[in-house]
């Protein structure tokens, strides 16, 4: 029971730094039709559970601890369905440039994204 507590406190803190995030990237990205709020969300966390996981490999921290920022903090942060959503959007629109470039940005940096957290974790922190 404790651990889904500290699971379901790291996804709420996760859901609400999201949804400011994403207000905060909005602003700057004003009335494009592209969504740069959930990419750029969406990297970042990529890049922290990278990171977390790269910082955890050496068994530093206590296994509670690890689901709460991971599964918790990371998964309330990120947000895989709202970029299916998205895709699917821009591709039955016929966006099909916009929506595969998304998709592979995504992906491909999303993993950079998450190998640059790891390395960064497992030699800096």
């Amino acid at each position: 029971m404790k651990t889904l507590l500290l699971v379901g406190a790291g996804s709420f803190f996760g859901g609400i730094l999201r949804y400011g995030g994403g207000l905060i990237i909005g602003k700057f990205s004003g009335t494009s039709s592209f969504p740069w709020h959930t990419l750029l969300i969406n990297l970042s966390g990529c890049f922290l559970l990278g990171l977390l996981n790269g910082y955890f490999v050496r068994g530093w921290a206590h296994h509670d601890l690890r689901l709460a920022l991971t599964a918790g903090l990371c998964g309330g942060f990120t947000t895989f369905s709202t970029f299916s959503q998205e895709s699917m959007s821009m591709l039955r629109s016929g966006a099909w440039l916009c929506g595969g470039s998304y998709i592979a940005v995504s992906v491909l940096v999303g993993l950079l994204c998450f190998a640059a957290g790891w390395y960064l974790g497992e030699r800096c922190c």
